[in-house]
């Protein structure tokens, strides 16, 4: 299984990428810097996001990915700014991005709007004399892989709005708007990052003084890739405590049930301090083959902007 599963893998280095390429998370609410550029100052506060997600635990070489995000709001809450440095790594591939983002916002209605921009850099290095590695052909003789140890650089831009309310959010985004090519030696030109679209939505309503009731929906949009997308309904007690469920479309068309199950819990310590834990139950074929992946994620509030109230931190 290990020598199919690294044969195809190393075969899709040959050929243009079809699929979705950007990693994912359960928790994209506690996380929204990293899909979309708008997203900086909303919260009127100075705030960082730390994430660990392992997906596939027990496959080897299944992916796993880092974040450390931060954003703040500046002139009074109508500019945001902050970055993201996301790591994540598959197989004998690594990569590191890095990105600085900035926002514009509008007051409109009973919210704000902001206009996100966002540049970016993302190292990639694969080591192709990874013990690991399994090939059909001696490693040396087929021209089609490299040897050693490649890396390389790929700058990139994006842009992203997101609209707030206290109770409402929207957004809509692309992080990374230039195909670059993604291969190494003769092959640069036959693979490419490919544009990736997001939209994402929720809501908050108050059920009763105690419980609230947050949907809330991803959407992604990949060329030659089928409508992705995540839908989650939690569960709010006392504005301290998050339980929920998602369902992740996706997964094998020949199951049919979609990709996951993911249960999320969040805990809100205090005003400023949020932990949050997910487990995903597999529903494809590869769910023979792990134990399901888990996200662990940490968002803290360090101050309040000059002149501002936090809204609904625990929330949006």
């Amino acid at each position: 299984m290990k020598k199919i599963i690294l044969s195809l893998y190393i075969s899709c280095l040959a050929m243009c990428v079809f699929a979705q390429q950007e990693q994912h998370f359960t928790q994209f609410m506690f996380n929204k810097l990293a899909y979309n550029p708008a997203f900086a100052g909303s919260s009127n506060a100075i705030s960082a996001t730390v994430l660990h997600r392992s997906q596939w635990v027990g496959f080897e070489g299944a992916p796993t990915s880092q974040v450390i995000s931060f954003n703040m709001p500046l002139m009074a809450g109508r500019v945001g700014t902050g970055g993201n440095i996301i790591r994540q790594s598959i197989g004998i591939e690594q990569r590191i991005t890095m990105d600085g983002v900035y926002t514009y916002r509008i007051p409109v209605a009973k919210g704000n709007l902001g206009i996100g921009l966002q540049g970016s850099v993302r190292y990639r290095g694969i080591n192709f004399n990874d013990p690991k590695l399994v090939s059909t052909t001696p490693l040396g003789q087929d021209n089609a892989v490299e040897q050693g140890f490649q890396t390389k650089f790929l700058p990139n831009v994006g842009a992203g709005i997101y609209y707030n309310t206290e109770n409402f959010y929207f957004g809509a985004s692309v992080p990374r708007l230039i195909q670059n090519n993604l291969g190494f030696g003769e092959v640069t030109s036959l693979s490419k990052e490919k544009i990736h679209g997001y939209f994402m939505g929720g809501f908050v309503y108050a059920i009763n003084s105690n419980v609230k009731i947050q949907p809330q929906t991803l959407i992604k949009i990949a060329p030659n890739s089928p409508l992705d997308g995540e839908a989650n309904l939690s569960f709010i007690y006392q504005d301290k405590y998050t339980a929920g469920l998602t369902y992740r479309a996706g997964g094998s068309s020949k199951i049919g049930f979609g990709d996951s199950i993911d249960l999320l819990l969040a805990f809100q310590a205090n005003e400023k301090l949020m932990l949050g834990f997910s487990y995903d139950y597999t529903l494809s074929e590869i769910k023979n083959f792990n134990s399901g992946s888990f996200e662990v994620a940490l968002r803290y509030f360090f101050k309040k902007a000059e002149g501002e109230q936090i809204i609904n931190p625990r929330f949006f």
